[in-house]
């Protein structure tokens, strides 16, 4: 009878068993912030391909084609190929007034099709499919130097 309550209070194995608990949430977890990383450096990269492309947009004798070429140029420097779909450019002139003289501003904006690497799979094993794709968006204005408004 000792040796069965001896066997009964021993615990050798819960170690295994409180990894077995603790190790998919770290690992989730783990995985989660790595995907963020990726989603944030890639957000940034958007970003910077819209102030390009307002850059390029801004120069005289430059067109809507030299802003999506200089916009996808960046965009593949920076390693974001144009997956399916393409990134979606846009580029407007737009004339301002503010009760004074009227300015010129060219507006770029860029959207990039996101893909979660490990959270959207990770998701799904859950029944959940929100994480799957998101659309990565950001603008850039800028004043066209010494052109009035059209």
């Amino acid at each position: 009878m000792t040796i069965l309550r001896r066997l009964w209070k021993a615990d050798s194995g819960a170690e295994l068993i409180e990894l077995a608990i603790a190790l998919p949430i770290l690992l989730l977890v783990t995985c989660g912030i790595i995907d963020l990383g990726i989603m944030f450096q890639r957000y940034e990269v958007v970003t910077n391909a819209a102030r390009e492309g307002a850059r390029v947009g801004v120069l005289p004798d430059f067109t809507a084609t030299d802003v999506q070429n200089r916009v996808n140029g960046y965009l593949a420097a920076s390693g974001l190929t144009a997956s399916a779909p393409a990134p979606k450019v846009t580029y407007s002139k737009v004339p301002i007034s503010g009760g004074g003289p009227s300015i010129s501003v060219v507006k770029v904006v860029v959207q990039y099709p996101h893909q979660f690497v490990f959270l959207g799979p990770a998701a799904a094993l859950f029944g959940g499919t929100s994480l799957g794709n998101i659309t990565l968006a950001a603008s850039s204005t800028m004043r066209r130097e010494g052109a009035a408004a059209p």
